[in-house]
């Protein structure tokens, strides 16, 4: 009994000590990621304030190019203005630079673009296989929650995987069924990452990513997929939704 009572304890001291360690890891974590994330919209030379906030985005690939949701850049620009894509971050001086960019791919079926800009690539954030996430596990989302309302200053939530579920789950009424979920059930389903954090819509196109590695495993989209699973709510609920990554390789793949 002694010996069992010592390994429960030894166990849990490993437990805490891991914990705790983990926890010491996170400030490195979002400093590393925090390079890498930009708020995406478009730019106006004669309107004010001439970026106008629509997203957030992040740097994939070689750095040059941005990831992002396809609604948050699903817009109509005004050729007569001159009216660009494009991204805002801060600069090591804290002042808030804007670049250039353009779509240079995108896929509607899981609501994903990728911008090109222009300038010094960025960090980019490495992808991690998005098969091997379990429900249960803890992940940082980082992003601009409210867009310009908060000001343009990275803001990270921590959120746990809840569950890993279809992007649509078919009405149990044939009148209850929604276009979008119609199209998703007939293209093909997958699955996608529901998490127990709040995100804001400013955080559309926010990385989820490991704690300790950085690695991102999704895409936070609450907008496209509540549209197909929550479509038959009429008030729909705050449970925040995530593309796994591997829809994200699978689009910069197509580029490369």
């Amino acid at each position: 009994m002694r010996l069992r009572a010592a390994l429960c304890a030894a166990v849990l001291l490993l437990t805490a000590a891991a914990r705790a360690l983990a926890q010491s890891e996170l400030p490195e974590t979002i400093d590393q990621i925090r390079p890498s994330i930009v708020a995406v919209g478009s730019f106006d030379r004669l309107r004010n304030p001439q970026f106008s906030f629509s997203g957030t985005g992040f740097a994939v690939g070689d750095g040059s190019m941005v990831a992002t949701n396809e609604h948050v850049v699903a817009r109509t620009l005004d050729a007569a203005r001159k009216e660009t894509f494009a991204i805002a971050l801060r600069a090591p001086d804290r002042s808030v630079r804007v670049r250039a960019a353009r779509k240079i791919a995108s896929d509607p079926a899981a609501d994903l673009a990728l911008l090109k800009i222009d300038g010094a690539p960025l960090p980019p954030l490495r992808l991690a296989d998005s098969a091997s996430v379990r429900e249960g596990e803890i992940y940082l989302l980082t992003g601009y929650p409210i867009g310009g309302v908060l000001g343009l200053f990275p803001v990270t939530h921590r959120a746990m995987i809840a569950a890993i579920t279809p992007i649509a789950i078919p009405a149990p009424r044939a009148d209850k069924l929604d276009a979008r979920v119609v199209r998703q059930l007939t293209s093909g389903a997958y699955t996608v990452f529901q998490l127990d954090g709040t995100a804001y819509p400013g955080n559309s196109g926010s990385p989820v990513y490991h704690p300790q590695s950085g690695q991102v495993v999704g895409i936070v989209n609450s907008v496209f997929i509540k549209a197909s699973k929550e479509s038959a709510l009429t008030q729909p609920s705050g449970i925040t939704f995530a593309i796994p990554a591997q829809k994200l390789q699978e689009l910069l793949e197509r580029v490369r």
